[in-house]
């Protein structure tokens, strides 16, 4: 470990992004735009699926199909990329998510289509254009991470961490906003404005990744080595990483029991807006989804103010708490937000809202050292092999998750749903408490 210790701020980890190589540095870009695109319409999707005609069980369902997409890509594309190699896969990618895009915003203008043994309501082509709206996402997952093992230090490769995410979190913190001018008065017509400028963005991301990226010396899609690996890199996974697995499993499979409700408990549950009076604008009323937005881009910014600084505190107390802590947020979050408006007097309703959120951008706090802990123990040259099966394990694990919340939201009672959903996250807290292993370069 250096014995220099650089002082944590927030503006570091782009000094240090921006000194990236080139390729890096490119595919980062693309990574900003596309997550602008993603973000401006992923987490507003569960309410449009709603307003198509969709009911909580089908949310579910759209969530557990993301749940696949997320366990299954990461591998196929690798294998593409071995084919075709690493520019032409990620343009192809970059377009299919393009027409993914598409798809949601016709989806609005597609009637519902009689088979006569089935009728394809509008909402079915969400679930298509999600197929294809995720590729870009889901490719990148390896490569991303033994790009930064490769170019950082062991002990600190938290920081190395970092310095991309809080940079491509940034558009975490701007489409929301973006989102919320853009339906103040309400959700529809105004989201298909959203998919609009998401389709924008995507082709803008698409296009400059294939003129600008130079995959000479790039070894992304040299990372995998297709499915007949699998078993064995599945074998292979270093010991340290099996309690985090386990722990990081139950905590994203609480998660993904009600991530997508998180939308519906403002819109649908609370129907709560927001009233704001700003000196010469004037008195602003934000619908409910706006308002969502909005606290979307708080929990975001209390993410990049923390991250950095976590990175930081981990050379000094090790990986595992500020992991731990990542942990704890995610699992006592769900009973937080479906229970703390309707017991908690004294408090806004709304601002109560706005502490919750904020509350919750902690769980990014604990990203860049968790990532550090799934890829550092791995072999140099094998952290896209350990992460791909790290997040394959994780991944098929989880699918489920999505279809359970949502049975649990439609046919039993949403309460229940995000209470169960604490109970499992606690669960893998405090055996990640018990059991989790630091890792060496950090002791």
């Amino acid at each position: 470990m250096s014995t220099e210790r650089e002082t944590a701020d927030l503006f570091g980890p782009f000094r240090q992004f921006f000194s990236l190589q080139r390729d890096v540095l490119v595919l980062s870009l693309a990574m900003f735009a596309f997550s602008l695109g993603f973000q401006m319409t992923n987490r507003f999707l569960p309410d449009y699926l709603v307003y198509l005609g969709a009911g909580g069980f089908v949310v579910g369902l759209f969530a557990t199909l993301g749940n696949v997409i997320g366990a299954v890509y990461p591998y196929y594309g690798g294998i593409i990329s071995d084919r075709v190699g690493s520019r032409y896969a990620l343009t192809v990618f970059g377009f299919l998510s393009t027409f993914g895009f598409a798809i949601w915003l016709g989806s609005a203008y597609i009637p519902a289509i009689d088979l006569g043994a089935v009728v394809l309501e509008p909402w079915v082509w969400v679930f298509v254009g999600l197929l294809l709206a995720q590729c870009w996402k889901s490719f990148g997952i390896g490569g991303h991470y033994a790009i930064v093992k490769q170019a950082t230090e062991p002990s600190r490769l938290a920081q190395g961490f970092a310095s991309t995410e809080t940079f491509r979190r940034t558009a975490f913190l701007i489409a929301p906003l973006i989102v919320a001018v853009l339906v103040a008065d309400e959700l529809m017509p105004d989201f298909l404005w959203v998919l609009a400028i998401g389709i924008v963005f995507a082709v803008l991301g698409t296009i400059a990744q294939h003129l600008l990226y130079e995959a000479d010396e790039d070894s992304v899609g040299k990372e995998f080595e297709g499915v007949g690996q699998i078993v064995d890199d599945l074998r292979a996974l270093p010991d340290p990483l099996r309690p985090l697995l386990v722990a990081d499993t139950f905590v994203r499979f609480a998660n993904g029991m009600v991530y997508a409700f998180f939308i519906l408990v403002i819109t649908q549950l609370l129907e709560i807006g927001l009233t704001l009076s700003l000196p010469v604008v004037g008195t602003i009323d934000l619908s409910p989804a706006a308002f969502f937005g909005l606290l979307l881009s708080i929990e975001m910014l209390v993410a990049l103010l923390t991250m950095a600084p976590a990175a930081k505190i981990a050379e000094y107390v090790g990986l595992k708490p500020v992991v731990g802590l990542g942990f704890f947020v995610y699992a006592i979050f769900p009973v937080l937000l479906i229970f703390g408006p309707q017991y908690v007097g004294g408090i806004d309703e709304t601002w109560l809202l706005i502490a919750l959120f904020a509350f919750s951008g902690l769980r990014f706090a604990g990203l860049p050292a968790h990532k550090a802990l799934v890829v550092g123990p791995a072999e140099q040259g094998a952290g896209g092999r350990v992460t791909g099966s790290y997040y394959l394990i994780r991944g098929a694990i989880v699918i489920p998750s999505g279809a359970l919340g949502g049975f649990l939201w439609q046919f039993v009672d949403p309460e229940l749903s995000f209470t169960i959903a604490t109970v499992i996250g606690m669960i893998g807290v405090v055996y990640f408490a018990l059991f989790g292993q630091e890792f060496e370069a950090y002791r």
